[in-house]
């Protein structure tokens, strides 16, 4: 079976420390926004952390 096709998403595999998984995981059930949404808000937050620009996302009209 092969994996399905992302259009505007990449598959990556990571690890997080066991005591944050459970944190996580309430946090994405509490507000209901997916978690690869708030991997997203994250990574966005490292980046500009760290000085790196990280380009707008088109509204939608």
């Amino acid at each position: 079976m092969s994996e399905p096709y992302l259009k505007y998403r990449t598959r990556f595999t990571s690890s997080l420390k066991n005591e944050l998984v459970p944190l996580f995981n309430r946090l994405a059930k509490k507000t209901r926004i997916p978690k690869s949404r708030l991997l997203d808000e994250a990574i966005e937050d490292l980046l500009k952390k760290y000085g790196i620009e990280v380009p707008e996302e088109p509204e939608d009209e």
